[in-house]
């Protein structure tokens, strides 16, 4: 049997009818690999035997090119770890690279990239979304997670691995994945569904990029919460969409003015049972006025259940697609809230008649998700630990929640207004006139806090406030982090905040 390579083996080029001797073209090649980047200090590379018989070469004339690597300072010989490329490359090695790499001086035309690109903001990092201090938005208590649990369940999936699951799996999603959906969320959210309807995604920003591409053709008039989540409204933008942003009060989206400014638009996309950012419910009403507009003009409602499951004065309000008669909502739902983010799973519940439709986009995109994570998914719903970590973590944010809002008060009393503190793993504080939030959040990085701006989520009119998760953060930690905000806003100066 042919021995395999032990070490990262570059592109060797070799010509015997070359002048150039065979040991100096193995020798030129290895150089370039290491100057060019393409061999990393510390890397192994094959040993000279297992080289020969991968380029068809005797050992010499690889011998005497490592030879020659090894009293440059190329590459080093290791005990016990073969060779590798030297780990410290003289300085003129360095200098040599820069100019290999650096910017070219002449290029052959413009590099042109499409159109949609440029209605994307640059990518700019956000001190605020970088940090991981308390309040960050989107944290969940890793440390709460039943992880023996789900390692078992892991492993026991991965003893009964057979050569038939490595190949790609249902492009829907895992059967017994979205049956286990199904059941929950017909118990659950009151969703009207069944297993064919789920579409297992990456996580819910994918689940809203295919409903844009199956629903919606650019210039289509889309209407969003004003205030909402950016990369949502991106979306949109990368789409072509022209976006109609309504206004949202303490009954959640105002149906009648996005009707006013935009009836004829071809879709809404809605966080009705916990907005975000500002954390309120859509009352009965707006839920029953959105679903009557939707039949009457034809048009789709994008549900986004994100964090719906935890709910602090009430039972977990019904979802707005099971008060929907005539299948005109898509339900978004996702387990990064509930579990953790990297698990990278979410779905959707389609419409019967656009299952195909949405089959066909999702093809497009990719071929779908990891088999072994949704097959241990499916198992810890079915065996009833995801209930179970539910009723849990409940008990557990909503302890963080309620010392969250007691430390405000006591702190600041009335100069600051809580709101949307009823549900979710985060809450939403107003500021008074004066303030200006985005720059007193890039100071509180600083303080080891993580204050996500509100100003930031408005497409107009924006207010000054902060949106404050409190997942990640222990009962403990909170006070203490509550005086630092309060230290903060002492210290601002109160200037005209930037519109």
């Amino acid at each position: 049997m042919k021995r395999v390579p032990s070490g990262i083996l570059p592109l060797v080029s070799v010509d015997r009818n070359a002048s150039l001797a065979l040991h100096r073209q193995i020798y030129d090649s290895f150089r370039a690999a290491i100057l060019d980047g393409r061999l990393h200090p510390g890397q192994r590379i094959p040993s000279t035997r297992v080289l020969a018989s991968e380029i068809g070469v005797s050992r010499f004339p690889v011998l005497s090119a490592y030879d020659q690597l090894l009293a440059e300072g190329y590459i080093e010989s290791r005990v016990g770890a073969g060779t590798v490329v030297c780990a410290s490359l003289p300085e003129q090695l360095m200098s040599s690279r820069a100019e290999r790499t650096g910017p070219a001086s002449v290029r052959s035309g413009p590099r042109r990239v499409a159109d949609r690109c440029r209605l994307l903001p640059r990518r700019q990092a956000i001190p605020w979304m970088i940090h991981r201090g308390p309040f960050r938005v989107g944290q969940i208590a890793g440390d709460q997670f039943p992880h023996q649990i789900w390692l078992s369940l892991l492993t026991r999936r991965g003893r009964a691995v057979r050569a038939e699951t490595l190949h790609y799996g249902d492009l829907k999603g895992s059967p017994a994945l979205r049956q286990a959906i199904a059941n929950h969320l017909k118990v659950a959210r009151s969703v009207r569904c069944d297993p064919e309807q789920v579409l297992i995604v990456n996580g819910s920003q994918q689940a809203l990029e295919i409903s844009a591409r199956v629903l919606l053709n650019p210039g289509d008039r889309v209407w969003v919460e004003d205030p909402s989540y950016r990369l949502a409204r991106d979306v949109f933008t990368v789409n072509g969409c022209r976006m109609v942003p309504v206004p949202v009060d303490e009954e959640g989206l105002e149906v009648r003015a996005g009707i006013k400014t935009g009836r004829a638009a071809r879709a809404v996309f809605v966080t009705p049972s916990h907005q975000f950012p500002l954390g309120v419910t859509m009352s009965a009403s707006r839920r029953l006025q959105l679903v009557d507009w939707a039949q009457n003009s034809g048009s789709w409602i994008l549900e986004d259940d994100y964090d719906s499951e935890f709910r602090y004065e009430s039972q977990p309000i019904a979802s707005l697609q099971g008060l929907d008669p005539n299948s005109r909502v898509i339900y978004i739902g996702t387990f990064s809230k509930i579990l953790f983010p990297s698990l990278r799973l979410g779905y959707l519940v389609v419409p019967p008649d656009l299952i195909d439709r949405f089959h066909v986009m999702r093809r497009v995109m990719d071929l779908g998700m990891p088999t072994l994570s949704q097959e241990v998914l499916a198992d810890f719903i079915d065996q009833g630990h995801y209930a179970r970590h539910i009723r849990r973590m409940r008990v557990h944010y909503g302890e963080n929640r309620r010392v969250l809002a007691e430390s405000l008060v006591k702190t600041f009393g009335s100069k600051l207004q809580l709101i949307g503190d009823e549900a979710g793993v985060h809450l939403t504080v107003m500021l008074a006139n004066g303030y200006n939030d985005e720059e007193i959040s890039q100071r509180a990085v600083r303080e080891g806090l993580s204050l996500w701006p509100l100003s930031r989520l408005y497409v107009k009119n924006p207010r000054q406030g902060f949106i404050l998760g409190f997942g990640g953060a222990t009962a403990k930690q909170i006070p203490q982090a509550v005086r630092k905000l309060h230290k903060l806003l002492s210290k601002s100066e109160t200037r005209p905040a930037q519109a």
